[in-house]
């Protein structure tokens, strides 16, 4: 391991020297601000002083382009198109990961089926009309054909049966599944229509995802958010696109806090971000720092606050966790699990049990346009109890994300 040591003026720049000669995945193991001592010290300037660390067996990287620092004086027309169109030219520099060729099965999250006339529990025989989607009734009639069914079998069971299939298709676990065509066999007669049948199952479906809990903004007092997830989920470009849209469509004043001082390439990706948008950047080391921050900060209406992955495993970093959420009292914080739907059913069980251990959260999902398959969404909502808010769909800052729409994804799910 290579570890160095790097002075300036000012912490920035000092982290800036690291990251040139060291990369972007140097790992800052210490800043010290040191103040001249003795006769002459008023002749000497107070430095920084970084200490950054780098496995020297890892392959280095190329250096980032350089990105001017400081924002351009404002112009004085079409801000909002000025500040977008150097968003999206940002993902050249940031997202060079990107792949293209991935699916894009839910890419347009936003278009949606309508709106259901009655969205409440299915009961009795169904008797009231249910004005579901005419593809899905279409669908349903197209199903009934298909499947042959015998006068001696019921439609509830022939229906069922496709359903039970769709969803395991879909990677809904199937206690999951068992559940729902349970409750939907216990409400519903036998000989009902297949459409009416669906359109039950369609019901329960958007019932149990629930509406998107998004970020709840209080006049006159500051909402600190704070974004948690593991390491390569998209935490930073997610708040960069919620930023953004905060600060260009609802004119909020909105501020950013990052304690994700483990990369220095984190660090200095959201502080792009914050430059281009015009808002302040807070960086701090620990919980302890939270209050100083604060005096900066609590005049904003939002705070974004990025955190580092955690590893499960490290009771040191999960104890820091803590402290650094409990800064911030209750009612002034939201918290929000970022997870990736590309991510293993069993990988996503074992990270929310560890962030649940943590504080209540609210969930949103990324890279739903890197997946075929989104079971996942319902399996995690139904095992947490945890309300579903956001859902991104790629990597362009600040359009690829919007409020889940839970009768979108029960359409999908449904197919």
């Amino acid at each position: 391991m290579i570890i160095k040591k790097f002075k300036a003026e000012t912490e920035k720049d000092a982290i800036l020297l690291a990251k040139e000669e060291l990369g972007g995945d140097a790992v800052v193991m210490n800043i010290k601000t040191t103040t001249p001592k003795g006769f002459f010290s008023f002749l000497r300037k107070p430095y920084v002083e970084v200490t950054a660390a780098i496995d020297e067996n890892m392959e280095k990287k190329p250096k980032l382009e350089q990105v001017p620092n400081k924002l351009p004086e404002k112009p004085a027309v079409n801000e909002v198109s000025a500040i977008e169109k150097k968003l999206n030219d940002l993902q050249g520099l940031l997202e060079k990961q990107l792949n293209d060729s991935k699916i894009k099965e839910i890419r347009d999250v936003s278009k949606v089926v309508e709106q259901a006339e009655k969205q409440q529990e299915v009961h009795g025989d169904f008797s009231d009309s249910i004005d579901i989607d005419k593809s899905i009734a279409e669908d349903a009639a197209a199903w009934d054909k298909g499947a042959g069914l015998e006068k001696k079998e019921s439609n509830l069971t022939a229906c069922m049966q496709l359903i039970y299939k769709q969803l395991k298709n879909n990677e809904v676990d199937e206690k999951y599944i068992k559940e729902l065509t349970g409750e939907i066999e216990n409400s519903i007669k036998k000989d009902a229509q297949l459409d009416r049948i669906l359109g039950a199952v369609y019901q329960k479906l958007v019932l149990k995802l629930g509406q998107p809990s998004l970020i709840n903004i209080m006049p006159g007092k500051t909402k600190y958010v704070f974004f948690l997830g593991p390491t390569g989920v998209g935490k930073t470009t997610t708040i960069a696109k919620i930023a953004s849209a905060f600060k260009i469509k609802e004119k909020r004043t909105v501020g950013l806090l990052t304690a994700d001082t483990y990369r220095i390439a984190a660090v200095e990706q959201l502080r792009t971000y914050a430059n281009i948008l015009g808002v302040p950047l807070s960086v701090v080391y620990s919980a302890g720092e939270i209050a100083e921050a604060r005096k900066t900060l609590d005049k904003y209406e939002v705070v974004l606050v990025d955190t580092a992955g955690r590893s499960d495993k490290n009771k040191e970093q999960i104890d820091e966790l803590k402290r650094l959420i409990s800064a911030i009292p209750e009612e002034d914080r939201e918290v929000y699990l970022v997870l990736s739907a590309t991510t293993k059913y069993g990988d996503l069980n074992r990270i929310t049990e560890v962030y649940k251990d943590i504080t209540n959260y609210k969930i949103i999902f990324t890279k739903v346009d890197e997946t075929g398959t989104i079971g996942n969404i319902y399996n995690i909502l139904m095992r947490t109890g945890s309300g579903l808010s956001y859902v991104t769909f790629g990597q362009n800052v600040p359009d690829d994300i919007c409020a889940a729409d839970t009768q979108a994804i029960a359409k999908q799910l449904l197919s």
